[in-house]
């Protein structure tokens, strides 16, 4: 018997069929060979962690196997780990074994592989995603919606979003616009394509000198020019601006600075408004996660300053789900136009079904409680993050304020690199900061790992904590 295709009928809730090769080839006997078979497809992977084996009656049947020759090597993969057994659960393939990882065939494209504790930054709480209220909310939209809803889109978007965004943002981060000057999108990296693919904004742009690639990458793919902007535990060097007398426009993130996670000093939002105004600019203000301030009310928006000048850009990627595509420009007046007739040509529009929904969860203070919640437990997941490495890791700093999705741990010299490749190899998903400077940024940078902590269910969050710190270098 050189190999035997198993295709077994189990029934887990509705029948499913597990096809599985297993070679049974090797000397030594039928029930070593079944041992080393499906040792072997559990490393590979061909058996994933949780998968539940047929029963090993209807798998002795298959084989043409005595039904005691499966049953002991059940049993002796149980006892080494690879299985487990539970009573009424049949036979599942361990969780805590991993496929090894062979190097992927010359020439193929490796798709990264999910970490078993998620702390990357970014990413919100999917479980925290209030579907109940949510389909509420579409129930009503849609119902009361006119039929126009259901016709071609307009690029400004939905009449009724615009007018909740509008009371929301004034009410929520101080904004002083009308829902005139606000167009709907699919989030901040269409928006910046709209703005600078379509030629709405020209000229070079300053960027934080830390902050995302994906912005750095796409701003490079529509030809556009950037000047790194200094950080430091203030928020960008805005008095700096003058020195970059090519930069036509900023890109800043003034509530929570991406990734370092300093909030602006008053004094130098006033500088970033006067370079504005004095020099013709433009401020485009990314307010990724301004509503997660948890040690105090969030500050308002930089655009309440001057909303002739800035750009204020927003989503609902981190307050309720990247999977809704749903983002918003609040504009000045000179450039409501151009972005109207660049989005006509270009942008395929966001859905009128999510935007109505929206606007009846904003509307009815869905989002507002949502908000409230999620800011509370995004506090407890970084105060037990902070609580833990002061106890097992003082040694390891964290910085910026109390706020957002994430934090920046601040290393001994020299060990960032080598944590974060400790990290993943441990299956803890971090970045190193480095990985998120610009690359035109003189002098040195700061050795730190960027953490987020809303991501991991609740019940897992303690197992990735621990397992981060058990990453950490030792103090210097």
């Amino acid at each position: 018997m050189a190999e035997t295709w198993v295709n077994s009928a189990q029934r887990i809730g509705r029948d499913l069929h597990l096809d599985l090769r297993l070679d049974l080839s090797a000397p030594g006997g039928r029930r070593a060979a079944l041992i080393r078979a499906l040792r072997e497809a559990v490393r590979e992977g061909r058996l994933a962690p949780g998968t539940r084996l047929p029963p090993y009656r209807s798998l002795a049947a298959d084989l043409g196997l005595a039904r005691n020759t499966v049953a002991d090597a059940y049993a002796e993969l149980v006892a080494e780990g690879w299985l487990t057994a539970r009573q009424g659960a049949g036979t599942q393939v361990a969780e805590r074994a991993r496929p090894r990882r062979g190097r992927p065939p010359r020439g193929s494209r490796v798709l990264p592989v999910a970490p078993q504790h998620n702390l990357r930054p970014g990413q919100p709480d999917a479980a925290g995603f209030p579907r109940a209220d949510w389909v509420a909310a579409v129930r009503r939209s849609v119902t009361s919606a006119p039929s126009a809803a259901f016709g071609p889109g307009d690029p400004r978007g939905r009449e009724e979003l615009r007018r909740a965004l509008a009371d929301y943002l004034a009410r929520a981060r101080g904004v002083r616009t009308d829902p005139e000057r606000i167009v709907v999108g699919s989030g901040v990296g269409p928006a910046l394509r709209l703005l600078y693919g379509e030629g709405v904004l020209r000229g070079r742009l300053a960027l934080e000198e830390y902050g995302l690639p994906f912005h750095r990458e796409l701003l490079d793919r529509s030809g556009v020019r950037t000047d790194p902007l200094g950080v430091d535990g203030y928020g960008a060097r805005t008095a700096e601006l003058p020195e970059l007398p090519r930069a036509r426009a900023v890109l800043l993130t003034p509530a929570h600075q991406f990734p370092t996670g300093a909030a602006l000093h008053p004094e130098r939002r006033a500088a970033a408004v006067d370079w504005a105004r004095q020099s013709g600019g433009v401020i485009l203000e990314d307010d990724y996660d301004g509503e997660f301030r948890h040690d105090r009310t969030p500050v308002g928006a930089l655009q309440g300053l001057d909303p002739d000048r800035v750009v204020y850009l927003g989503s609902v990627s981190k307050s309720l789900s990247p999977a809704l595509r749903l983002g918003w420009l609040v504009l000045p007046e000179g450039l409501v136009d151009a972005v109207l007739a660049a989005k006509g040509r270009w942008e395929a529009y966001a859905s009128a079904l999510d935007q109505l929904a929206l606007a009846d969860f904003i509307e009815s203070g869905g989002y507002d409680r949502h908000i409230r919640r999620m800011r509370q437990r995004y506090r407890r997941r970084r105060d037990e993050l902070v609580a833990l490495l002061a106890e097992r890791a003082p040694h390891v700093t964290v910085t910026g304020v109390a706020a957002g999705l994430h934090v920046v741990l601040r290393l001994p010299a020299g060990t960032a690199t080598a944590a974060c490749r400790a990290a993943r190899a441990a299956g803890v998903g971090v970045d190193e900061l480095a990985g998120y400077r610009h690359p035109g940024a003189a002098g040195p940078g700061q050795d730190g790992l960027v953490v987020g902590y809303a991501a991991p269910p609740d019940h897992a969050y303690p197992a990735a904590l621990a397992a981060l710190v058990d990453v950490l270098p030792p103090a210097g």
